[in-house]
Parts: C-alpha cells; structure tokens; sequence
C-alpha cells in the first residue's frame, strides 16, 4: 500500500525575529498537521508559520491555557518531572512569562544555565547567524567553531586539551572513562591498574549510570542499582577521612565540586582541594572537578577552583557555557589525553558549529574581568540583603555561597516558600536535603533586581509558618 504526504500552508515562514516580543495568544495556533492516508494527524509548532488543515484532517486542538497544558503533560509524557504549575512562553533579561502573561523574575536560570539570561541579544544573534550557515555535520568532520571554542577554553583555563559533550553528565561519564584509560596507559605493566573512585557526601555528577554512582543521594541511585562498582564515598570537606580513602594502586580519581550546588551551596575550603591535589599526585591518581554548575562566571571567578588556588587534571563544565543550548565539556591536560587515541570516545552530536558559535559568545562575555568583577560585587550585595532581610527569621540557618550562586538553609522543608515565591512572581529552586533554597540568577541580573527578589522572599517567608514540625536530618 502507497503513503502519501499532505502538508496544508497558507503562508512563509517569517525570518524576522522580535526579541522584545511579549507572548501572544495567535502564536500558540500556527501549527503544522500532517496526514498519513487519513490516519491519526500529527501536530507540531513551528516558529512564525501559519498553517491551515482542512475540516476532515481530524486536527489537534492548540493548547492555550496552562491548565490544559498541564493536563496534556499529563497524558503524552513519561512522568520523570515533578513540576511547578507554570507553563512559561517566552523570557527577557531577568524576567519570564507564563501563558497567561503573569510576569516572573527569575532566579533560577535554567538551573544555573541562562547565564547572560533570556534573549539575550548578542547571543541571539550569534546563533540566528549560525544557523543560517550550518547547524550539524557531526564528528567525522572539522568544524571551525569547534576548534576556536576548544582554542578559547584552552587559552583561558589550566587545560590544554578538550572533549566536548551536550551535557554534564556525559561531561563526567567522559571524565570516568578518561580516567581508566589514563591508569590503564600510565601502568602498562601493572596487572590490575587502579580504577575505583573517590566521591563526596552531598554530591551530585549526573545521571547516567557512571556518573549517578558519583552522586550520593540515595533517592537517586537506590531505584536503579547495581550501580557501576568501586565508589567510595567520603565526608565532603573532611581531609582525615580521605586521607584514609585515597590510595596508591587502587584510585584512578577523586570527583569534587569546588563548591555544591544540588547538594546544597557547601564551598570546600582551600585546606580540603590542597589536600585532595597532594594525595592523588601521591597516589597517582587524578584530580577532577566538577564545574557543570558552579563554573564559569558564577562565583565570581572565571573558574570555581581558582578562588583556592588548586588545579585538576580534569575539569567537567556544561550548564551556562551555550547560554541555553546543550553542550558539555571535558578539559584535561596533555599528561591524560595523551592517554587517549581513536576511538575510545565519541558523541554524534557534540561540539556542533551552532552550539560552539553560541558558547564563543557566552564565554567572551563572562571572561570580561568588569563582567566577572560585576558577579562578585552583586553577590556580596545580594548576601547582605538577603542577611538583612531574612537573617532574623527563626527558620533561617545559614546563608552562603560565593557570588551569584547562594543558597538559604531552613530548618524545615523549603518547599512551601518556593511555592509562596512563585505565587509573588519570583522562581527559585531548591537544594540539599529540600531545606536549602537555591538561588542562581542570570549573571546579568542588576542590584536592583535582587533587591526585589529579597524583599519577594521576605514577604513569602509566613509561608513557612503555615507548614509541619521541623524536618529531621537526613543520614547519609
């Protein structure tokens, strides 16, 4: 039996671009539906396009409200989210909207991605240009974005060399992989070369497989065990403890966050990573650091680590470094990649001409010591306000962090302020144990801007108020 295509359009797609644009009703109704010999038609939303079907193509209604979008999640997608209630259309700057047009200020980022935050011009511009020219041609060619991204990561960090990913997680999985090869090269006539792993309390690498056994929180490894062998987990910050963990033959690498933000904004001192460099030389082993969320630009220093004055072997970035677009990152220097030949890694995707375009420009911008300077001096703001503001609060244990990655410790569940936030117009995150409120804003986000949140966050802290008895410590 023959198949045919109909593709039903009454317009061009437009290349013009409003970047300023707020979120309009119409938008959500141009669509595309495609009939397979009458069979069930198929709906997708297309960027300016106005596409018309015929009565008889059995079309699928557009979703103009967040109830029905919510509802329609609900329905076609795997149930891995537990989200909040918004349905968001479009963002600029520091700001985001939901369908219904209610504005947010937004202190999440993305999840610490958006670091020059929404639309941000020069960044839109980069890749609209970019895609214009070319897009994908996958690793089995050269690229010029790539190697100028990787020439620029080099220049400005302590690595000399780069294997690019599309996230984090396969940031670290590269990083595990790295490692064994590197014992393996490095101990030729050794056996049984080292390849177990030393990891921290409270951290967070990823989730898939290798790098979820580097992440402790049970909640997220239990479900899916047998996890990948030879982790052992150490008190972060604790140098007697890992002193006792880390040994010759035996451990190919250490992870650690300089400083963490899923586990719950907890820095590591400069003592702890001066340590942790001595033993794996010691040891043989190597150093990693895992940067995905606290590096570049977010505590103030280009690189997380170089506010101690301790470098790795390898380092793992991803979430700001496309501004939004997927990519990762694992830099090492030339004593491990030289360790590593054809074929022992590889990604299909990774190291695209647009996303590699859109992180030169991103990196450009948060590589500037004024816009570095900038991060530091409206953190230190931040976390006086906020200490201000919120200091006095009985519920209120601790606020830390370093720059614009900040975190307030509760003595019960965070999650009923972050609900009274969103419902006052502000997004914030949560962290550590679900008592930490996260707060990682564009790095753009101006004083005033955070002065607002903090006064946001003042007014919705009778929410905590309202809720249960004080949450017990997690055992870990």
């Amino acid at each position: 039996m023959s198949s045919s295509l109909h593709i039903y359009s009454n317009t061009s797609i437009s290349q013009s671009l409003n970047l300023r644009r707020s979120f309009n009703r119409e938008s959500l109704e141009r669509r595309l539906v495609v009939k397979f010999n009458g069979r069930k038609p198929i709906a997708a939303s297309c960027l300016n396009v106005d596409v018309k079907a015929p009565d008889s193509a059995g079309k699928i209604g557009v979703l103009r409200e967040s109830k029905e979008v919510i509802e329609a999640e609900g329905r076609v997608m795997v149930g891995t989210y537990a989200r909040a209630p918004v349905v968001l259309a479009s963002g600029k700057g520091c700001k985001l909207y939901d369908v219904e047009g209610r504005e947010y200020l937004d202190l999440t980022s993305g999840i610490a991605v958006n670091a020059l935050g929404h639309s941000d011009p020069d960044w839109v511009k980069t890749v609209v240009e970019q895609a214009n020219v070319l897009t994908h041609v996958s690793n089995v060619y050269y690229s010029i974005p790539q190697v100028d991204l990787a020439r620029r990561l080099v220049a400005c960090s302590f690595a000399d060399r780069v294997f690019f990913t599309n996230s984090g997680t396969e940031a670290n999985e590269a990083a595990i992989k790295f490692a064994r090869k590197y014992q393996r090269h490095s101990n030729s006539k050794v056996a049984e070369p080292a390849t177990e792993f030393i990891s921290f309390s409270n951290s967070f690498h990823g989730r898939t497989m290798g790098a979820l056994a580097l992440t402790s929180k049970k909640q997220y490894r239990s479900p899916f065990e047998p996890l990948m062998p030879g982790i052992t987990f150490s008190e972060y910050g604790n140098i007697d403890a890992a002193r006792e963990l880390i040994r010759k033959g035996k451990t190919a690498a250490v992870f650690v966050e300089p400083l963490q933000g899923e586990g719950g904004i907890y820095s590591a001192t400069k003592e702890f990573l001066e340590f942790l460099r001595v033993a794996c030389d010691d040891a043989g082993a190597l150093l990693v650091f895992d940067e995905v969320q606290c590096g570049l630009g977010r505590t103030g220093y280009l690189w997380a680590h170089e506010a101690y004055g301790v470098f790795p072997d390898i380092m793992t970035l991803a979430k700001p470094l496309a501004g939004g677009l997927p990519i990762g990152a694992t830099l090492v220097t030339e004593r491990v990649a030289s360790a590593i030949n054809f074929g022992d890694h590889g990604s299909t995707f990774a190291g695209g001409p647009l996303v590699c375009n859109a992180a030169l420009t991103v990196l450009e911008k948060i590589s500037n010591p004024a816009f570095l300077t900038s991060v530091s001096k409206k953190g230190l703001h931040f976390k006086e306000i906020l200490k201000q503001k919120l200091g006095g609060n009985s519920h209120v244990k601790e606020i830390r962090g370093l720059g614009l990655i900040i975190g307030i410790e509760l003595d019960l569940p965070a999650s009923p302020l972050v609900d009274a936030c969103r419902n006052s117009g502000l997004l914030v995150l949560t962290a550590g144990k679900g008592n930490v409120v996260r707060l990682v804003p564009p790095l753009t986000i101006t004083e005033q801007e955070l002065d607002l949140a903090a006064e946001l966050l003042q007014n919705s802290l009778p929410a905590l108020d309202e809720t249960g008895p004080k949450q017990e410590e997690e055992k870990i």
